[in-house]
């Protein structure tokens, strides 16, 4: 057996369990043995986004000793469209050059 951590985290409040898995087990698998489901209704589990330490993995990605694994939320917004109208904002306020570092 080896031990795992499971992460989900909301903009107010932060979920993580340590678990014991066989070795050999998937990140998918961990997820759904963790119980973390339960505690956290808002988890799609049909439609799952994980990543191992902040790089993000295949659900048949098999997990080791000491892994944290996170269970990622949807993007709301697209980040190449957010990052567009961050700097429309700032050309139209004449921050071009802050926020872009000379580029405009």
């Amino acid at each position: 057996m080896i031990k795992v951590e499971v992460v989900f985290a909301l903009p107010d409040k932060a979920t993580c369990l340590t678990v014991d898995v066989a070795e050999g087990t998937s990140a998918e698998h961990v997820v759904m043995q963790s119980g973390i489901l339960d505690q956290c209704p808002e988890i799609d589990p049909t439609n799952l986004s994980l990543g191992i330490w902040n790089r993000t993995v295949k659900l048949h990605q098999v997990v080791r000793e000491g892994d944290r694994i996170e269970i990622y939320r949807p993007l709301i917004a697209d980040p190449k469209e957010a990052r567009r109208r961050r700097a429309d904002k700032a050309k139209e306020e004449g921050r071009a050059n802050k926020i872009t570092g000379g580029r405009a």
